[in-house]
């Protein structure tokens, strides 16, 4: 197969990125986003993007290209249709954009193949919830190249790339720690979410893509200007230039992804699959160099497995957040939970806050300061709680950088060297909660739908064997 980079720059069809308002949309954006994957596939695998060293590293070879007669491509884009309530179409526009990637998309196939691993099986688990077609998945392809990180000159972003307006419209939060449409389960969830209700307004699938490409008013637009037409392909010469060919790239890559064998393309590797991986759910805000140093992770890949984080903090917010990463990762981070806890709550390990160039514990006469954390109860008062551990409340308020004197119910406070600690009654014990198994599930969608890992969920059903649910089936939550 000819390395062929170089293509990527000639290109014959333009599309738009997750547009959702109107307006006029930068061209070639789908370019950017082969380019971009591209890049960022040979950088993570070869450590450089220098043509030569990434042609050489990656083992490719002159081959042949495998080409097919139209009655072919037709034929198999039938097969398509008749196992989707899609409305794949072969036609001179959907022909034409499949044999370009056919000739020049051989890579960018390749590298999405890989990075499906990631991601198919947690979409197809969503659009399933929300009774969608499964192939919806390849949209995702041609927006993002499956890559969390990629940005457009719009500013859309995410796998599904979502504007920041309509990100917070189905609910994908933003601060200064946090953007949740690279969030690769709250942006699918918030995807699927838009893309129903955009077919319950214009009841045909392919003008849902459309109008999620270049915004509803836009299609809205197309469709007075085709005289009412209802289908995508009739009301498609009215439409934006760019979404035009949005959705012959959509059937091109569902085409790509499906008869890669036939075409000798051959998925490149993934670095890891979806079923290697855990998540660990935390009540305390904690920096990844820490989970870097106590799981022995390298700190780049706890970046990639989590691009919502917008920096190396994680703060702590209700609910918790969560952190993805290898099997092995996150069976040492809870098995080691207490320890990280106390480093986020300033906690005594010096050696390794050492490691960490954190700066040291004050200490006094006694030794080093003790952390201790309250839990509010329902009508505490914060001058209570001080007089409880014999502290001031002036340094309840600094500890806990509070703003004012009201406290909540169940709220955390951190109180340092108590001069005095009040003896508490033993909390009841915590109730058994169990959870029925339903189709589809598996011992992963059940740990990460009730905020814990596979590991913590394993610990609480010893005797399960996970790889063999059946529907029905009981499974202990709490």
């Amino acid at each position: 197969m000819r390395f062929t980079l170089v293509y990527i720059f000639i290109v014959c069809i333009s599309t738009g990125t997750f547009a959702q308002k109107d307006g006029p949309k930068p061209k070639g954006t789908f370019t950017e986003t082969v380019e971009k994957s591209l890049k960022l596939y040979y950088k993570e695998h070869t450590g450089s993007d220098n043509y030569d060293s990434i042609q050489k590293a990656m083992g490719y070879k002159d081959g042949e290209v495998i080409t097919f007669a139209d009655d072919v491509y037709c034929n198999r884009i039938e097969e398509l249709a008749n196992l989707s309530p899609m409305p794949f179409e072969c036609n001179e526009a959907s022909l034409r954009t499949l044999k370009f990637f056919v000739e020049k998309r051989r890579n960018f196939t390749s590298v999405v193949m890989g990075r499906s691993a990631l991601y198919f099986d947690m979409y197809e688990e969503a659009l399933d919830r929300y009774g969608l077609p499964l192939e919806l998945k390849y949209l995702s392809v041609i927006e993002s190249g499956l890559r969390p990180q990629v940005r457009s000159r719009s500013g859309a972003l995410g796998l599904w790339q979502f504007m920041y307006g309509t990100g917070k419209m189905y609910g994908l939060t933003e601060t200064s720690y946090i953007d949740e449409r690279m969030d690769p389960e709250k942006a699918t969830d918030a995807a699927c979410r838009y893309l129903k209700k955009l077919h319950d307004i214009y009841g045909d699938w392919f003008l849902a893509l459309a109008a999620y490409n270049a915004g509803p008013g836009n299609v809205n637009k197309a469709i007075r200007r085709s005289g009412g037409k209802k289908t995508y392909w009739e009301v498609r010469p009215y439409l934006p230039r760019e979404t035009q060919g949005y959705v012959p790239n959509f059937i091109a890559a569902a085409y790509m992804i499906t008869y890669h064998k036939e075409h000798n393309i051959q998925p490149l590797a993934p670095k890891m699959h979806a079923l290697q991986t855990d998540t660990i759910c935390l009540n305390y805000p904690v920096h990844m160099k820490h989970l870097s140093v106590i799981a022995n992770w390298d700190l780049d890949e706890i970046k990639a497995l989590n691009p919502k984080y917008k920096t190396d903090f994680i703060p702590k917010t209700t609910p918790n957040q969560c952190i993805t990463g290898p099997l092995e990762k996150i069976g040492k981070l809870v098995s080691q939970e207490k320890r990280l806890a106390d480093i986020g709550k300033y906690g005594p390990d010096s050696t390794l806050r050492a490691k960490l160039d954190m700066p040291p514990l004050p200490t006094t006469d006694e030794g080093t300061v003790k952390s201790v954390q309250h839990q509010v109860k329902a009508g505490e008062t914060l001058s209570e709680v001080a007089a409880a551990y014999q502290v001031s409340v002036k340094e309840v308020i600094e500890w806990n950088s509070l703003t004012d004197s009201k406290l909540s119910q169940g709220q955390e406070l951190t109180i340092h060297n108590p001069k005095r600690i009040p003896r508490a009654a033993p909390p009841p014990p915590p109730p058994v909660q169990y959870y029925r198994v339903r189709s589809g599930d598996t011992f992963s969608v059940i740990a990460r739908r009730h905020g814990m890992s596979q590991t913590q969920l394993r610990r609480l059903n010893p005797r399960i064997n996970i790889s063999r649910l059946s529907i029905g089936q009981k499974i202990r939550i709490k």
